[in-house]
């Protein structure tokens, strides 16, 4: 027997926000009637929150503080026991998208220790010796809107402004000049710039762009700190023309960045990396920490 179950949302996009109404269809397709034992859908949006290896064991505290953090849950019968009828039936619903008590719905987000999602799972019961169908389905929550100041920022790279160095003096002499548009980034725009390689003493082996994102987890006793890298972007290979201006234009990708966020359980922050690769395989890398907003 050929029996479809299936959940669809009215927006091809999935992109929601707090206060909306989320509506769409259950979708039955069946050659033949089918007995169940109800159809019910169940909506819910979850902060999951994850320790890295370096942290478990180190804070006894965290294993209290990192349990999933329910934001929103309903659940609602489509349609009591019975039975579906041949061919193709669809079934109507709407849950709105109002946040449990004081919370907030925060914005969809796919991290490596913090995790913000939002399903929707539709579960068709039926009797002991068949098997019962589930489908869920993700959509996005897109959080409130903030004015966004343009922070543009001038940045100079050289062997005196580098931090966390050693030996200063087995350094090679290299002057690198930079302008960031804005630190202050809008998230549906790119991130935008130039840079300059004024002069190197030694050959350039590739420049590149680094996006982080900063994730902490934690409560009073103790907050852990992780930084992963998002994607990593190369902007010029070679020993590249001294004086000449090299675009700086990376897109911040959908489900792995977010506005920055920062709550009582956990933050999420990002950062932009510059990382200068010398052909004897000096490392030079300058960090500027981003501020993430939506307009």
């Amino acid at each position: 027997m050929s029996f479809n179950l299936d959940v669809r949302l009215k927006r091809a996009n999935k992109v929601y926000h707090e206060g909306e109404i989320l509506a769409g269809v259950v979708v039955l397709v069946s050659k033949e009637a089918v007995q169940h034992q109800g159809i019910s859908l169940t909506m819910e949006g979850v902060v999951n929150l994850q320790l890295s290896s370096k942290s478990v064991g180190v804070f006894e505290a965290f294993y209290n503080s990192v349990k999933p953090i329910q934001l929103i849950t309903s659940n609602i019968e489509v349609v009591k026991p019975g039975k579906v009828p041949s061919g193709k039936t669809e079934i109507p619903f709407e849950f709105p998208l109002q946040a449990k008590g004081n919370k907030l719905l925060y914005e969809t987000y796919h991290g490596v220790f913090v995790n913000i999602q939002y399903t929707l799972r539709c579960d068709m019961k039926r009797s002991l010796l068949a098997k019962d169908l589930s489908k869920t389905c993700e959509f996005m929550i897109h959080g409130q809107k903030a004015r966004v100041q343009p922070t543009p920022l001038d940045f100079t790279i050289a062997p005196d402004t580098l931090q966390n160095v050693r030996e200063r003096s087995s350094l090679p002499k290299f002057l690198i000049r930079g302008h960031l548009n804005t630190t202050n980034c809008v998230i549906t725009q790119p991130l935008a710039g130039e840079l300059v390689v004024e002069s190197s003493a030694v050959p350039i082996k590739s420049i590149e762009l680094q996006l982080v994102r900063v994730e902490t987890c934690g409560c009073a006793e103790g907050y852990a700190r992780d930084a992963t890298e998002i994607q990593n972007i190369q902007i010029a290979e070679g020993d590249v023309c001294h004086g000449l201006p090299i675009p700086i234009y990376m897109v911040f990708p959908r489900l792995f960045t977010c506005p920055t966020l920062e709550t009582t359980n956990f933050k999420v922050e990002f950062e932009v990396n510059v990382v200068i690769v010398l052909h004897d395989d000096h490392l030079i890398t300058e960090n500027f920490p981003l501020k993430l907003c939506r307009v």
